[in-house]
């Protein structure tokens, strides 16, 4: 099945499969480093199979996981936009990955040709921008248990596509980071949602059952 890439949708067809025929494709074992942060930025990943985690280093030091990337999302971005562009996470293989990576060089020919690259490159960036806007909003006036179940709605989504259920292979610990909050108190939410059959916990994993009722959870 081809992987349906959120950073080409505003693209026409023929302008899509000539990206994508134009693209190396790389493969990372688990827990393999596809990047470190700060390193130079020189290409754009687009996700073709596998879950790919992002932490950055904090001021004290300590290691924050902000998000999950799966298969359709992209990275990068920057990196073919801006030649002085530094990444500006770690991002690691979490399962066996392949991604398809696009240079600068390839893009610069490609906006010639097709100038409404601009435009979805653009696009591409706002989204960012309003995303990380919402989760500024999140961290200041959202309850900690609300922000912990709609990281789980999203890590749902990325581990369960369509199905109704999803099971979750992530620990507590880089939950509470994503959330911005305690182990103490990620655990004791997902034991509530435990608790009303919404999910169910193990070692390593979070199985959602209910996706809908958990959902609802995050309003």
């Amino acid at each position: 099945m081809t992987t349906d890439f959120k950073i080409l949708r505003g693209l026409r067809e023929p302008e899509q499969r000539e990206i994508l025929a134009s693209c190396t494709p790389r493969r990372y074992k688990r827990r393999e480093i596809i990047c470190h942060e700060g390193d130079p930025g020189d290409c754009l990943h687009l996700i073709k199979s596998g879950r790919l985690i992002v932490r950055v280093a904090t001021p004290l030091g300590d290691i924050a996981t902000l998000t999950m990337l799966g298969p359709g999302h992209s990275f990068g971005e920057l990196a073919v936009l801006d030649s002085r562009s530094r990444r500006t996470a770690t991002v690691e293989a979490v399962e066996s990955a392949e991604t398809l990576t696009f240079g600068r060089a390839q893009l610069m020919a490609l906006r010639q040709r097709y100038p409404e690259i601009d435009r979805v490159m653009i696009d591409t960036l706002a989204a960012q921008v309003r995303r990380l806007s919402a989760q500024v909003l999140e961290a200041l006036y959202l309850p900690v248990e609300t922000r912990v179940v709609r990281r789980l709605v999203d890590l749902a989504a990325i581990y369960g596509g369509p199905s109704s259920t999803a099971e979750i292979r992530l620990n507590q610990e880089d939950l509470a980071s994503m959330a911005g909050t305690t182990r103490a108190t990620t655990n004791k939410v997902l034991r509530d949602l435990q608790q009303r059959n919404i999910l169910a916990l193990t070692r390593g994993r979070i199985t959602v059952i209910d996706r809908v009722a958990l959902a609802r959870f995050a309003h």
